[in-house]
């Protein structure tokens, strides 16, 4: 999904396209809204762009000034000038930057849709790796040899203990790469989803991601790869510039360039990729540390097929206080209970909310193992106890978390064992509502006059954007926006029953801030204005009378 932002000082303009392109290909396109360069810097650094809509002439920073912002954090993003001034100066200075258009407000909508759709084309197909993997192969052949690769993996295991330190910094002088050892480093781990079978297939997967990685994170960084023991890809980072290591904004351009890794590897190679990667620099002698947080992270996140970029936020280890085993294990006691009694509505919320932990991504792997055996003791006890075994013969597995092959497995499986006892004594149970889209649709229906733009829902929730649309989608089948403009309206019906309401009143609570564009939007999913449709409730109450 490529990610556009609209930019003017007329709020009605802005107003206007971020409508026309929100319903412009909703699978494919992310819209969001700025009405200020100051404003817009804002969304460059919470998440990454792809395209940028500007006015080249606003107040304070104009565009040209913001251009230059903006490609300094994103390289590749691609920017198109909105005008409403034919002025030469202007358009002489945009035509000499890269990956800029130059557009008149007055050559109209379809204009600006159709320069859009042909710049999605550009970056899709800049997406497409296949010429310079080519190109490449022989490249990586030696950057791959033998002995370099079995250093670096001695590193991942053994840090820089005595003796390595020497070693590590010969095979650096044989690669043609910056990395410093007396600077920190970063690390990215990447896994194909699903693992190939054959071994050379397998290789030349490993390879070919790791050509797409340093030609797309080689922009702004020094990095070097390699293959670890488990299969997975590994990249070794460094910020280019000086102050990088202290600029907050690394993390996020990590982030935001591995979802253009993964997708030049759907687009080119035909395979997912899923990322986990440290949002914070460490010392050399912390690698292997480092590295045994990424696979335990990577292994308590993967495991549903889709592309996920996972960031490792570091905190101290958890160490369980007598007050924090008390309350898990009081809540699987009551969880029980509510099992025993019947009371499956009761059972089921303290399960969600149990194994919604699991899956937090703040979720230390040690709690997360604590709270995970309560969970499986007591379903296993509950299987024993009713002797249900024929309902679920490997029930035993259970009680051996390391037999799945990844936290999302061993979740699910939990939730089969509570499904089998919670049907045992309640035939037809209606399927489980997924926790995390109900917990979504109601913050939105809950917060309409709020920000529910995709990036701002996806910081809420600890989702990655692109990751969360796609999910949403395949849970509930329509699009997130489309949830979300049914809400407005159907809240939005509800208040115009009240007639001391004013129509901009009702468009504050729904959440636009103009009432032209919830006017406009109100006809378009409706057929009718909202002044016409009050005054339809009028004529209908008129004559029920």
């Amino acid at each position: 999904m490529y990610r556009l932002l609209i930019v003017d000082d007329e709020e009605i303009i802005t107003d206007s396209l971020y409508e026309t392109f929100s319903r412009h290909m909703p699978d494919q396109l992310d819209v969001c809204k700025a009405y200020s360069a100051a404003e817009a810097l804002s969304w460059m650094r919470r998440s990454r762009i792809d395209m940028v809509l500007t006015d080249i002439r606003m107040p304070g920073v104009n565009g040209l000034e913001l251009t230059e912002e903006i490609q300094s954090r994103w390289p590749l993003c691609r920017i198109i000038f909105l005008t409403g001034h034919s002025d030469f100066e202007y358009a002489y200075k945009a035509f000499q930057m890269n990956n800029v258009r130059y557009l008149l407000k007055t050559e109209g909508y379809d204009k600006v849709m159709h320069v859009v759709t042909q710049v999605m084309e550009e970056i899709r197909q800049s997406h497409d790796m296949n010429k310079l993997l080519q190109q490449q192969r022989e490249i990586t052949s030696r950057l791959t040899a033998f002995k370099q690769d079995e250093m670096l993996r001695k590193l991942l295991q053994e840090g820089t203990a005595t003796g390595v330190l020497n070693e590590i910094q010969q095979v650096l002088l044989g690669i043609p790469t910056d990395l410093k050892l007396n600077s920190p480093i970063y690390l990215v781990l990447g896994r194909s989803n699903p693992m190939h079978e054959s071994v050379s297939e397998q290789e030349g997967i490993q390879a070919s991601v790791r050509i797409i990685g340093a030609s797309l994170l080689g922009k702004h960084t020094q990095c070097v790869s390699i293959t670890d023991h488990y299969g997975d890809v590994v990249w070794l980072l460094q910020p280019k510039s000086e102050q990088g290591t202290a600029d907050q904004h690394f993390a996020r351009y990590i982030e935001g360039t591995l979802e253009l890794v993964q997708e030049s590897c759907a687009a080119s190679l035909g395979v997912s990729i899923t990322f986990t990667f440290s949002g914070h620099e460490c010392d050399w002698s912390q690698i292997p540390r480092q590295y045994e947080r990424l696979r335990l992270l990577q292994w308590m996140r993967i495991g549903d097929g889709v592309s996920m970029v996972l960031m490792d936020s570091y905190e101290e280890p958890w160490v369980a206080t007598p007050k924090e085993a008390v309350r898990i294990s009081s809540r699987v006691e009551a969880m029980s209970g509510f099992l025993e009694t019947g009371r499956f509505q009761s059972f089921y919320e303290l399960f969600e909310e149990l194994v919604g932990e699991l899956l937090q991504q703040d979720m230390t792997m040690e709690r997360a193992m604590e709270t995970y055996y309560h969970l499986a003791l007591s379903l296993y006890t509950a299987f024993n106890r009713w002797g249900l075994k024929q309902r679920m013969p490997d029930q035993r597995s259970l009680l051996h978390l390391s037999n799945f092959p990844c936290m999302k497995e061993a979740v699910q499986y939990l939730y089969h064992a509570a499904d089998e006892l919670v049907n045992f004594k309640r035939a037809n149970e209606e399927e489980r509502a997924n926790l995390v889209v109900q917990s979504l649709c109601n913050y939105i229906k809950a917060n309409l006059e709020k920000d529910l733009t995709l990036v701002r829902l996806a910081e809420l929730h600890h989702f990655n954007p692109s990751y969360l649309s796609r999910f949403f989608k395949q849970e509930m089948g329509i699009n997130l926006s489309e949830f979300i403009d049914d809400s407005r309206i159907r809240k939005a019906k509800e208040l115009l029953l009240d007639n001391e309401l004013m129509v901009r009143e009702v468009a504050l609570q729904v959440g636009y801030e103009s009432a032209h564009s919830f006017t406009r939007l109100f006809k378009k999913l409706t057929g009718m204005t909202p002044q016409e449709y009050r005054e339809s409730l009028l004529i209908r109450s008129s004559a029920q009378r």
